[in-house]
């Protein structure tokens, strides 16, 4: 199979920026666990959480890309990034246009550290493994990494870079465990809402292009047609901003507060 630039350059781009998001939003989640529990125990948690997703990767994907046949593979790969590409447009533009809260890390790391302060989870031992923390880490990066994990195997599949794939979302996780480790909070600053917005756009021109490969459409230009189409969900994405903007309702002083989910 011929290696293309362009598809490649947009799987590493569109696996890694989904991959640095959802790691942010993990690494706070573990932070918190870390400063209000236990450190240990919270790196515990986030690395079992991992070495399962990482398993996962392994045992769906690599029997994907070895026993399935190419065109079905990619109908339904097609089929699921669309799926899951829409989702984030769709929560993307809702936030780009003011009708939803712009998602924030420091909202959630008071949530967590609120949620592991209460209750009657008792003072945390430093000798003994604290299971408040190590189930808050876990479920956090599991959580978190799981659309992670569908990306990777779903374009990594798709056009057998499995391999390659899973280093682009692996250097992200490490890029984000190491910015975090040098600035030692939350990463707050990290543009998430703009990656999310064209990780989406990115997403549903993948999911559509593998769509029509494995329906046998023939695209024009091959790979190429990825960037047609980048441009095309590029321009119907800020239109449908502008829109919203445009026709947003005003919010009465006293109404709720939007929320971030």
């Amino acid at each position: 199979m011929s290696v293309n630039p362009t598809s490649t350059t947009v799987l590493l781009l569109a696996v890694f920026g989904a991959s640095t998001v959802e790691m942010v939003e993990a690494f706070t989640i573990v932070l918190a666990a870390g400063i209000t529990r236990s450190w240990r125990s919270a790196l515990e948690g986030a690395l079992a959480a991992i070495v399962t997703l990482a398993v996962i990767v392994a045992v769906v994907g690599v029997p994907l890309v070895r026993y399935v046949p190419i065109d079905v593979l990619r109908a339904v790969v097609g089929g699921l990034l669309l799926l899951l590409g829409l989702s984030w447009l769709r929560k993307a533009i809702l936030r780009a246009s003011g009708r939803k809260a712009l998602h924030d890390e420091d909202a959630i790391f008071a949530a967590t550290s609120d949620e592991l302060a209460e209750g009657d989870l008792g003072a945390p031992d430093p000798k003994a493994r604290d299971r408040a923390a190590f189930v808050v880490s876990f479920k956090g990066v599991f959580l978190e990494g799981t659309e992670v994990v569908l990306i990777v195997i779903s374009l990594g599949a798709a056009q057998h870079r499995l391999g390659l794939a899973a280093l682009a979302a692996g250097a992200a996780a490490v890029l984000v465990a190491l910015v975090g480790a040098i600035v030692a909070k939350q990463l707050s600053s990290v543009p998430e809402n703009t990656i999310k917005l064209g990780v989406g756009v990115m997403i549903t021109s993948f999911g559509l292009f593998w769509l029509g490969e494995g329906a046998g459409v023939p695209w024009p230009g091959s790979d190429l047609a990825i960037l047609g189409i980048l441009a095309v969900v590029s321009g119907v994405t800020f239109a449908l901003i502008a829109w919203l903007r445009a026709h947003a309702p005003r919010q009465r002083s006293d109404s709720p507060p939007l929320t971030q989910r």
